[in-house]
């Protein structure tokens, strides 16, 4: 399959597709759900090519059709051999190892390493040294959700290409295309919960988030009303993803710092409108600064993988919550 970039990065594509030369290694970094894999991909895939068209990878040539079947041998894609687990130094070796051989078809080599930041310190360690010695016409392409965890010395010898979210509008354009069955309204409560990343957003409805976010905030109002116990809400929530009920938590705790200091008048998340509108009574702005602090290094726990017992966790998180709602 062709790789095409998302439509909101065709200016940077433009301009990196029209230089002469490139850079032995770069590192594209922006949101979950931006289109920095699919930018990644095109760009391989367009060093690859033996006759670009129109700066893209022609999708007919040898190279491309190798490419398109998944045994160009001159293309390594370096990922965790899970999701969510780290990339070990015996990969990375195996990259080392790819740089150092002559390209088979007598042109470029490239590699795609993603998510960049999962990579432990002794693979990190050893991409290292292949950053500082570049070898001719082979390309390293890093891709990373976080590059702030990526050491500072690898950040250093990359070119850094900061792939931005379209504007809301051009992002609702696209998730209208992409999934029209769903109305107006649904497209923009998917773009809100995907912190306006619209590949994130089509992730979440392909989970079914929007069913999964009523059963959440029901859960939250039946636990306000205590018609359902912190526990009883940690077992409902039992196969939900970590990172996205957080995600929503830390919403809603803007939306309250927000309301309380009158930034603005009414919730940016309609369906806790009423919710909000009633715990943001309770709380003072310093306490809801340190509820978003605990909930940002639980946050960071998660995306760095910690071994959290899950039910406890959650239901430590409910408690936490509910002490907002304490009367001081």
């Amino acid at each position: 399959m062709l790789e095409v970039v998302c439509p909101w990065h065709a200016p940077i594509w433009r301009s990196l597709t029209s230089q002469t030369q490139h850079a032995h290694a770069y590192l594209f970094s922006g949101l979950p759900g931006v289109g920095k894999r699919r930018f990644a991909n095109a760009f391989a895939a367009f060093l690859l090519c033996d006759t670009p068209e129109h700066a893209m990878a022609c999708g007919h040539c040898r190279a491309c059709l190798l490419r398109e079947a998944g045994s160009h041998p001159d293309l390594l894609l370096l990922e965790p051999e899970e999701e969510g687990k780290a990339i070990r130094v015996d990969a990375v070796r195996q990259l080392v190892d790819f740089i150092g051989q002559t390209a088979q078809q007598g042109g470029r080599k490239v590699i795609v390493l993603h998510p960049a930041e999962a990579m432990n310190q002794n693979a990190a360690n050893a991409l290292l040294k292949s950053l500082e010695e570049p070898t001719r016409d082979t390309f390293l392409l890093l891709v990373s959700d976080q590059p702030s965890r990526l050491l500072a010395t690898i950040r250093s010898r990359c070119r850094v290409q900061t792939l931005a979210a379209p504007s809301q509008a051009d992002a609702l354009d696209w998730l209208a295309t992409a999934v029209p069955e769903l109305q107006a309204e649904q497209h923009q409560a998917l773009l809100i919960m995907s912190g306006g990343a619209p590949l994130r957003a089509l992730e979440l409805h392909q989970l079914d988030v929007i069913a999964m976010r009523q059963q959440v905030v029901a859960d939250i109002k039946a636990l306000i009303k205590q018609e359902r116990s912190p526990s009883q809400v940690s077992d409902a929530w039992s196969k939900y993803p970590l990172e996205l009920l957080l995600d929503w938590f830390c919403s809603w705790t803007l939306d309250l710092l927000k309301l309380h200091t009158g930034a603005q008048p009414v919730a940016s998340n309609q369906d806790m409108d009423k919710v909000l509108g009633y715990v943001v009574r309770f709380p003072t702005a310093g306490q809801l600064m340190d509820w978003q602090g605990w909930l940002l290094a639980h946050r960071a726990m998660v995306q760095g993988k910690a071994n959290l017992n899950r039910g406890l966790f959650v239901e430590a998180l409910l408690i936490e919550w509910k002490k907002l709602l304490e009367k001081r």
